[in-house]
C-alpha cells in the first residue's frame, strides 16, 4: 500500500506537522509520558489508525513501557494492570474519540472521575493531547499511511 500523497515531503503538510508538533510538545510535561503513550494509542485503535498505532506502541517501548500493558489497552475495561489514574485517561480518551457516538458529548461521569486524579493543567493537557491525536489519526487514515515502518525518534 502506498500514500496517496507524500504528506512527510509536501511543504503544506510539513507546516501543518509542525504546528501538530508543537502542540503536542506543550502538552509533554504535564502528564506522565506513559499515559500519553495511551492516550494515543488507545485512540489510534479507536479510529484504526496503523500508522499511529506503530508508532506509538513503538515510542512506548522505547521509553520502557511493559509489553503486556501494551498488549492490554484495547481491553483496559478487562484489564488490571492500569492505575486508576490511566484508566481515568484512557475513559476520557474513548469518550473524546467517539464523541459523535454520544449525544452531549463526554458524560459528566467521565470528566469527574479524570478529574479526581488529573488537575486543571493536566486536564487541559488530556484535552489536548486527545484532540491533537485525533487529528493525526485524520490525517494518516484520509492519506492511507502505510504502518509498520517507523522507527523510535525518526521525526526527531
Amino acid at each position: 500500500m502506498d500514500a496517496r500523497i507524500n504528506y512527510f515531503g509536501n511543504a503544506l503538510a510539513g507546516k501543518v506537522m509542525r504546528h501538530l508538533s508543537s502542540a503536542d510538545a506543550a502538552v509533554h510535561a504535564a502528564v506522565p509520558v506513559a499515559t500519553q503513550e495511551l492516550v494515543k494509542i488507545r485512540a489510534s485503535q479507536i479510529n484504526g489508525c496503523g500508522f499511529c498505532i506503530d508508532m506509538h506502541t513503538k515510542d512506548a517501548l522505547a521509553a520502557g513501557e511493559d509489553q503486556q500493558r501494551l498488549n492490554l489497552v484495547a481491553a483496559w475495561h478487562e484489564a488490571t494492570v492500569f492505575t486508576d489514574a490511566e484508566r481515568a485517561a484512557l475513559e476520557l480518551t474513548e469518550h473524546g474519540t467517539r464523541i459523535a457516538d454520544s449525544a452531549g458529548g463526554v458524560p459528566d461521569e467521565v470528566w469527574t472521575n479524570a478529574a479526581k486524579f488529573y488537575d486543571e493543567d493536566q486536564l487541559a493537557a488530556l484535552i489536548s493531547l486527545i484532540a491533537i491525536i485525533n487529528a493525526y489519526n485524520r490525517i494518516n487514515i484520509i492519506n492511507r499511511q502505510p504502518a509498520g515502518g517507523y522507527e523510535p525518534g525518526m521525526f526527531g
